[in-house]
């Protein structure tokens, strides 16, 4: 019903130079190599992308995430499951959330974009400044008007925290199968995970925990469940999850992240942080290793938009009190063609597109223990894989990279 007889096989820990899926790697400065192709080359690009065709259910299929489509995190992990269902074929029926006005589609019938309405627009000022609340409103608008709208097929793929109705629906229907894409590790690791964020920094409310009783029904209920990483199939087998039930579906960075052909030419130390500027994705506790460090030619740059007021006091005092800290929106790929590091000290992570990208540009990474991407790093090669929610380990590894004596390659 849902694919290859390899789906609910562990995916092996990677020896040192190999990648996810356990292929063969060389090492350089800063990038994991696959033959002489560069960082994460295409050979290393099309075995992934096997794998994902192996694990996706035969048939029509339906998609359906509240993110625009390719944009974000969530976007991202939606197009790369369509793609991976066009390329086997029949074209996947995806249901997403609306273009963003900067970054319009074209449009395609294989594609319904859902415009959320209603009960969701006239919560929108009593949660803008939660994002607790936001994600659970976001996450019940979505499946409801996606359940409504669900058409004839044959499997439903939903994104967790959001599947609840869909997944009736798709019963009521008869469809052969309910699936979900976990985008990050089990929740009750999430949920943990973040109160140990929040207890060192409480400058925001965890959304995880109000969406916990709706991840496990779903979990419950799925016939199958995708996770992109190690990290996060582990974590639903310690939680009592059957591995027959799990997929690993592995994902790559965008083709336009690439080796850069000459070293960065500017006069200051760049360490950029790629994602959402939260507590749970430890941009706090990066700002505090910065600031711990005297070295005037060190700069920090935070590529994102802060999630909540507390963070932005957070944010705006601390680049108030040092000049070296730099805040704003934007493309990624500039600032990675011009960083010496990449830093992504999360809490918990389910796979983590900014380093992978990091590292396709040839920028050495600092990852976390609970980082998915994390088998990508060689340590003392390509990056380092530093204990969660520890400063001052985080501060040494950046004064290493600093003064050149973190990475061998």
């Amino acid at each position: 019903m849902t694919g290859s007889t390899d789906q609910g096989t562990a995916p092996a820990k990677p020896k040192a130079g190999q990648g996810a899926g356990g292929e063969k790697l060389e090492t350089g400065r800063g990038v994991a190599r696959a033959e002489s192709e560069g960082p994460l080359g295409a050979s290393w690009r099309a075995e992934r992308e096997a794998a994902q065709e192996r694990v996706m259910p035969a048939g029509q299929v339906v998609v359906s995430s509240p993110a625009p489509f390719g944009a974000g995190g969530l976007g991202r992990h939606l197009k790369e499951i369509v793609e991976a269902l066009d390329r086997r074929g029949p074209p996947a029926k995806c249901m997403c959330g609306p273009a963003l006005p900067h970054a319009p589609l074209p449009p395609s019938p294989l594609r319904d974009e859902l415009q959320v309405s209603g009960l969701a627009t006239s919560l929108r000022l009593l949660t803008r400044f939660s994002p607790a609340w936001t994600n659970l409103r976001q996450s019940v608008a979505f499946d409801g008007y996606a359940a409504r709208a669900l058409p004839v097929a044959e499997h439903l793929i939903a994104f967790n925290g959001q599947a609840l109705k869909q997944f009736g629906a798709a019963r009521r229907l008869d469809y052969a199968s309910i699936s979900l894409l976990s985008a990050n590790s089990h929740l009750r690791r999430v949920v943990r995970q973040q109160a140990k964020a929040h207890r060192q920094y409480p400058l925001e409310g965890s959304w995880a925990t109000r969406l916990l009783r709706r991840n496990l029904e779903e979990y419950r209920q799925a016939d199958r469940i995708y996770v992109a990483s190690r990290y996060t199939w582990e974590s639903f087998v310690e939680e009592g999850c059957r591995e027959e039930l799990l997929s690993l579906f592995p994902f790559l960075p965008d083709v336009r992240f690439r080796p850069r052909e000459e070293p960065p030419a500017s006069p200051t130390f760049d360490v950029v942080f790629i994602g959402r500027l939260c507590v749970a994705k430890g941009v706090p506790l990066l700002v505090d290793a910065i600031r711990r460090l005297p070295y005037e030619d060190l700069r920090l740059v935070l590529v994102g938009g802060w999630s909540s007021r507390g963070m932005r006091r957070f944010l705006e005092e601390s680049r108030a009190r040092d000049s070296r800290i730099e805040i704003g929106p934007g493309d990624p790929l500039p600032h990675l063609r011009g960083a010496r590091l990449c830093a992504h000290p999360s809490y918990e992570d389910g796979f983590a597109y900014a380093p992978v990208e990091a590292l396709a540009c040839g920028v050495p990474v600092l990852v976390t223990e609970d980082t998915g991407m994390k088998d990508l790093v060689d340590p003392g090669v390509n990056g380092l894989v530093l204990p969660t929610g520890d400063l001052s380990a985080l501060t040494e590894a950046i004064d290493a990279a600093y003064h050149e004596t973190a990475f061998s390659g």
